[in-house]
């Protein structure tokens, strides 16, 4: 009986990340995509700090998504295990994955400080929002991040785990293994970016109610308001998808609850989900985007019917040309 629950619950555990990691990735992929084509595409965005920051965030975003979710999905491939191929892949992949999850939360939460300081009713840190202090900030942040998850490339290497039957992508060195698990995942991934998003953003939000009141130009006020909802919705939900995976993963890391096989098994099929819950941090921002701004929407929807415009201007230009060789 147990080894019939144990199986039917791994299994459980495999159809959860192949199905709804399949549909998170298509959809945080394409609206990733869609978001980087939107702010790129307005000089309102491309002239916001705010909006710098969330471009940055959402390139990354799509990194993890490709080398997080999609990763897994093969995991459970019937031929191969493509996470153990060669040594090579496994250490880049984790120094990749690892690189674009530090980058995206650092450039959250520099946008979530950027719109405390763009709704501050102090001029002087109002001036703090500014696009060259925005690419300076994420390009420090990206370097650090690079050496940071540097060890990765160096530490990690391919074992046989006795207990799975399967070779597996892990850190050999136990020190530094350590401090992935007690520091790097729980304090610098989780533990800072939710403090710094949920204070700041809390700031922000305290900044929004009294914006009305101040003498700023009224272009400058709608924007400082978009962005700041934008971010604030996104702040809550980062909070709301990954505090659950945090807490799951510190029970299975930091407890001997696994040492049952049947309580192994049910934290599995909860790791699955709170692990699909995780990544729709990085999949959501344009669909949150949509749903929270008007103002958004119609950007939205501008960009893409100048795109359809333009492209079928340059079909009847390019017909044109042909039209005079037929006769």
């Amino acid at each position: 009986m147990s080894s019939s629950l144990i199986a039917n619950l791994n299994f459980i555990s495999q159809q959860i990340t192949l199905y709804s990691g399949f549909i998170i990735l298509i959809l945080g992929v394409s609206g990733g995509c869609l978001t980087i084509l939107v702010f790129l595409s307005l000089q309102t965005f491309r002239q916001s700090s705010c909006a710098c920051h969330l471009l940055i965030m959402s390139i990354f975003n799509i990194g993890q998504l490709l080398g997080g979710v999609f990763i897994r999905i093969l995991e459970f491939s019937p031929d191969i295990d493509w996470t153990s191929v060669s040594p090579f892949y496994c250490s880049w992949r984790q120094f990749f994955v690892q690189t674009c999850i530090s980058i995206s939360f650092t450039s959250f939460c520099f946008a979530t400080i950027d719109q405390y300081w763009a709704t501050c009713s102090r001029p002087k840190w109002r001036q703090w929002c500014n696009i060259k202090l925005a690419l300076r900030l994420n390009l420090i942040s990206i370097i650090i991040c690079l050496l940071h998850s540097a060890p990765y490339i160096f530490l990690s290497d391919l074992l046989h785990i006795p207990n799975t039957k399967r070779i597996s992508c892990i850190v050999i060195n136990n020190i530094y293994r350590q401090y992935r698990d007690y520091v790097l995942i729980p304090v610098v991934n989780r533990v800072i970016p939710l403090t710094i998003i949920f204070t700041f953003g809390l700031l922000a939000h305290y900044n929004l109610q009294q914006i009305a009141y101040r003498t700023i130009p009224i272009v400058r006020r709608e924007l400082d308001k978009q962005l700041t909802t934008m971010v604030l919705v996104q702040a809550v939900f980062t909070c709301l998808t990954i505090t659950p995976y945090f807490i799951v993963y510190s029970i299975i890391s930091y407890t001997n609850i696994t040492n049952d096989p049947t309580s192994a098994a049910i934290l599995s099929v909860l790791n699955g989900l709170m692990t699909m819950l995780y990544f729709l941090y990085f999949a959501s921002p344009f669909y949150i985007y949509l749903c929270v701004s008007e103002r958004f929407r119609r950007q939205f929807l501008h960009v893409i019917n100048r795109i359809y415009r333009n492209q079928c201007t340059r079909t009847r230009i390019a017909e044109n040309r042909v039209m005079p060789e037929n006769y």
